[in-house]
Parts: structure tokens; sequence; C-alpha cells
């Protein structure tokens, strides 16, 4: 009997791959002698490469890829992409999940060869490249329900499943180098403020002054984490709010680590803020324009969530840069939803 082998195809970004983590774990609890891969970009793959449950990850340039074409650099660019294909198809992959329904990730499922093509139905093109195109479930409220619901669809298990980073003991220990050069070395609390629309920020003043409020009620200190984009912007907020910046300053897995160390996490909807809740510390994300879930299987994950009538806008906000959703989050809410963790250092 030939062995089955599966690729599950999420290539981005580091929120989607995160809450889509448990696809390997559900996969491997239904194929136990599967071969299972992962194709991520190079940004996202570390998440990744340490997760008990996959064989191998294996990166997808794509960002290289449009610069070579940019650079009109097409004899280089076909000898990669015919050289990644023939990667894929060493696999003999039996199996291929396109885990995010996009027309390129459909594309990659079809070039690897698989005989069954599974993928989540979206207005994209190319859903003839699949052999199964499949609904994303009825249960939007849940982080990662889609997901759920396609291993559910395959029969497998997902009692107790839910979404999880592995990390080596190389990156954690990168962490704690990089916390005692700041000079910590007990608990600490790690702010995520950072993400890539407005609409599904919270208000820098409403930050700062949330940062008084927790020096003032925990023994704690603040870090700042975002991406190299936040640097500025974070230090500013970490001066007049206090606490540490290390946005844009450490990898994304030494990030990884430092939240899953943190005694708390508290964000918007961005990656950082669902490795809270996968790594099952006490997290509260706040959610505004996108919400895209309102529970976790998590308990020490609180969402505060405040829908308008124009919610969710998701990608086209009418309030004009207002952003009631967000405003309407305050930090007596926050600060509330604190108590319900048992932290270090409460005063």
């Amino acid at each position: 009997m030939t062995q089955k082998k599966i690729l599950i195809i999420r290539t981005s970004a580091i929120g989607d791959v995160v809450m889509s983590s448990h696809l390997a774990e559900g996969l491997r609890r239904k194929y136990p002698d599967a071969g299972i891969y992962w194709i991520a970009e190079p940004q996202v793959a570390p998440l990744l490469a340490h997760h008990p449950a996959l064989d191998a990850v294996i990166e997808w340039p794509k960002l290289r890829w449009k610069g070579l074409l940019r650079a009109k650099q097409f004899i280089t660019l076909f000898r990669e992409v015919r050289d990644f294909v023939a990667r894929l198809r060493k696999e003999r992959v039996t199996l291929a999940i396109d885990a995010q329904g996009l027309l390129r990730t459909r594309i990659l499922a079809w070039v690897s060869g698989a005989g069954q093509r599974i993928g989540f139905d979206s207005r994209e093109a190319g859903k003839s490249l699949m052999t199964t195109v499949i609904s994303k479930g009825d249960d939007e409220s849940q982080m990662g329900s889609e997901y759920f619901h396609l291993l559910e669809l395959l029969g497998a298990d997902t009692d107790n499943l839910g979404q999880s980073i592995n990390l080596d003991q190389a990156t954690y220990d990168e962490a704690a180098d990089t916390l005692a050069r700041c000079g910590i070395d007990g608990s600490y609390i790690v702010f995520a403020p950072f993400t890539t629309r407005p609409q599904k920020h919270w208000f820098e003043q409403q930050w700062v002054q949330l940062a008084h409020e927790m020096a003032r009620t925990l023994a704690l200190p603040v870090i700042w984490l975002g991406g190299p984009g936040d640097t500025q912007t974070a230090e500013g907020l970490a001066i007049k709010g206090g606490g540490i910046n290390l946005a844009g300053k450490t990898t994304l897995s030494a990030a990884a680590a430092i939240i899953a160390r943190s005694s708390l996490l508290i964000g918007v909807d961005t990656g950082l803020t669902h490795m809270g809740t996968a790594f099952r510390i006490p997290t509260i994300a706040l959610f505004g324009s996108t919400c895209p879930y309102t529970g976790t299987r998590s308990p020490n994950t609180v969402v505060l969530y405040h829908p308008m009538p124009c919610s969710p806008c998701r990608r086209s906000p009418t309030c004009n840069g207002t952003h009631p959703c967000m405003e309407a989050i305050t930090v007596d809410e926050i600060m509330e939803a604190v108590t319900r963790f048992k932290l270090p250092g409460a005063r």
C-alpha cells in the first residue's frame, strides 16, 4: 500500500498560519503514518519548522520570485520555479490541502501532482484546479473554525485540539538573552499594538494610559512587540507609557518565545496576539473592524469587542478614521478583564 503523503498549503500571513497550525496535529491524528508537509513563505516558516506533526516545511520564495520578475531575470526565475516544482513532485504527494483559497495556492496544489486536491471556496479563480471545493463552515465566531471544519470533513478527531507553535531550545535561549540584556529576569507583560490596517488599531493615548495603569496595579515590566516598521512608533509609546521597546528588534521566532514566556499579552487583531492564544497564556484581544472571532478554544483568551451598526467593515471602513468600535474598548474594561487571571505582582 502506498504511503499517504499530505501537503498543507497556507503560505502566509503570521496570524493565519498561527490560526491554522492545528491542521498538522489534526491530520496526524487521522493519518498517523502519513508524510505531512507544509508550504509556507520564508518569513513565517520558522513558526512551523519544529512542529512535531510535520515531516518538513517547504519554503515558497514568493517575494524573491516577484523581485526576479521585476528585475526581468527571467532565466533565473524559470530555473528556480522549475526546481521548486521538482522539489514538490519529489515528495509524491497524494493529498494537497489548500487552506488559503487563493489562485496562487490553488496553483501550488495543482503543481504538487497530488491526485486529491481539497480547498476552500472563495471568489478567487482556479477552482477547477481543485478536485474538491468546500465551504468554511457556519461558525465564524470561533478562532480557526474553518480549519476545524475541514478536519471534521476529513474525519479527523478535533477533541481538545488547538492552535500550537513549537520552538526549539535555541530560540528560547535567544529570547532569554534578549530579555537579560533588557534587565528582565522574571515575569513581564507583552503589548502587541500594531497591525497592517489602521482600523484595527487601538489609539496610542489609550495604550499609554493602559501602560500607566498596569504599572500602578501590576509590578511587572511591559514589553512592546511589533515588526520592523513599528520600531519608531513603539519607541514613542515606550517613552510615554514606560516599558521596553523590542518591536522590530528580534526575529519572529524570538518574539514568539518572548510571548510564550510572558505572564500576560494584550494586543489587537494581529499575528502576535494570536500567538498568545496558541501558547495558552493569558491573552486579551482587542477587536473592532474585522472581529474574525469572539471565541477561542483557550480558556486563557478574552476577546473584547463592541459591534457597531457598520460592523464588521473589514477593509472598507465608513467612519472617516474615527474607528468607534475600537474607541469603545476602555482601559477600565481591559483592567477588569485582567482581574480574571491570577497574575504575579498584582496589587
